[in-house]
Formats: C-alpha cells, sequence, structure tokens
C-alpha cells in the first residue's frame, strides 16, 4: 500500500472545495457574532476525563484515545466541542449573567456516522449559558435559521422537542442505565418494536405514554394529541406549552 493513501474517511481538502468551507466558515461565525456570539477555540486534544464528563458511552465510542509522553495521563482527540466550551464558561470565563459563546474547529471520530461521511468534520457551535428561559430556546433557533440561510440550504424546517417529556414520563420509575441509553435511542428512532419489550415491566400508564411517544410528530396540531395522550405525567402540559409557544 502507498505510504500517500490517507486513512478510510480522511481526505485532503483541495482549494476551490476549501476556500468554499473557509468562506462558509466565516460568514457562519460572523452571523453568530451579530447576535453577540464570543469565538472560543479549545484545544484539539484534552484529557480524557475532563473531554468526557458528562457525557454518554456514545461520545466515549467516539473519542480516539492515547498516552501523553509528557505526563503518562490518557489523553483524548475531540469528538464534540461542546463539552469542551462547557468547561470553558464554568471555569475559565465563570462570568454571572449570560455567556454566548460559539466555535468552529475540525473533530475526530473513531468511526464515520455514515457510509460516505467524513471521520474528521469540521463542527460549528453557539451556546448560550446563564438563562433558562424560553428567550433562550428561541434566540438559539433564529440563529440557526439564519446560518442556514446564509447558507443557502433550501426548503426549511424545524423540528422541536422537549427532552423534559421523556423525564417526566419515567419520574418515579426505576431504570437501568444500559436500558434508558437503549429507550432513548429507540425513542429517537421511533421503533416501536424495540421499544416494547423495554417497557414490559414499567407501569401501565408510563408504558402506554412512552408508546404514543413514538406516534406523536406532525405540525402543531399534534400539540392537542399529545395533551390528550400524555396526561397522566407530571409536567407535561407546562413541557407542551413551551413548545406551543416556541413553534408560534
Amino acid at each position: 500500500m502507498s505510504a500517500w493513501v490517507l486513512p478510510d474517511h480522511i481526505a485532503d481538502v483541495l482549494p476551490s472545495e476549501a476556500r468554499h468551507i473557509e468562506e462558509l466558515r466565516r460568514c457562519l461565525l460572523d452571523t453568530a457574532s451579530s447576535y453577540g456570539y464570543e469565538l472560543v477555540m479549545p484545544p484539539l486534544l484534552e484529557h480524557l476525563e475532563s473531554l468526557l464528563t458528562g457525557t454518554g458511552e456514545a461520545l466515549d465510542l467516539q473519542t480516539f484515545k492515547l498516552v501523553d509522553q509528557l505526563s503518562g495521563r490518557m489523553l483524548g482527540l475531540r469528538a464534540d466541542t461542546t463539552p469542551q466550551v462547557a468547561r470553558i464558561d464554568a471555569h475559565l470565563l465563570n462570568r454571572a449573567g449570560v455567556t454566548r459563546l460559539c466555535y468552529c474547529g475540525p473533530v475526530a471520530h473513531t468511526r464515520p456516522d455514515g457510509p460516505y461521511a467524513t471521520r474528521e468534520p469540521l463542527q460549528l457551535g453557539a451556546e448560550i449559558y446563564g438563562h433558562s428561559g424560553l428567550e433562550a430556546d428561541l434566540e438559539i433557533l433564529l440563529l440557526a435559521l439564519d446560518c442556514l440561510q446564509a447558507a443557502q440550504v433550501p426548503d426549511l424546517s424545524v423540528d422541536l422537542a422537549d427532552a423534559s417529556i421523556v423525564r417526566s414520563l419515567l419520574s418515579g420509575v426505576s431504570v437501568d442505565a444500559q436500558v434508558l441509553a437503549q429507550l432513548h435511542a429507540a425513542l429517537a428512532t421511533k421503533d416501536s418494536s424495540e421499544l416494547a419489550p423495554l417497557t414490559r415491566g414499567f407501569p401501565v400508564a408510563t408504558r402506554e405514554s412512552l408508546l404514543a411517544l413514538v406516534q406523536l410528530y406532525g405540525d402543531e396540531k399534534v400539540l392537542d394529541e399529545a395533551r390528550t395522550a400524555l396526561k397522566s405525567a407530571p409536567g407535561i402540559d407546562q413541557a407542551l406549552s413551551n413548545l406551543r409557544w416556541l413553534a408560534q
């Protein structure tokens, strides 16, 4: 095999495409800047325990790991910049009030996300800290839409969901961590055939609500259906009201 052949799902970016990517990167960062987001550049390498703090098994499996020859400690190549930016906000900036941070840089994945995906994607993101209200959710959605329009992506649509709905449905139910991960995966893919055996030992109301959740997708009308189907769980009304406000 030639020494010049790159690993699978790794590629050089040649002049015309590189210019286009850089112009797009600059445009998107300028759009984030217009909203007041400040650019940060986290390192590509970090101590593994710092890099994976608070993340799930999926990110652990996606992370390249190596030994630091200076300290002997395990290092990781970032597979997702989001936890690094959270660390910067919490431990370096530590500001009072609202902080807006954005970033754009390469990440490395041990496996590609799809047949034609790269293992070295360029990740763009924007994070808002210090505001737990719906206004923060709305701002991020509007920024995302502006970025997609700036990138000239046609026929835009926005999918809205609320993770608190699943937490509310599982309130008071003891679920093993591995089963919980499988349950989240089944919900994400709307796989009722996988969800049914996972929830077999759950309380009847919880099981029925989770199975109903797989079918609850569509336009704003689905929020009325959800209010009827999920009425037994606490906090559902507020979550659905929040989604309606954001949709409007």
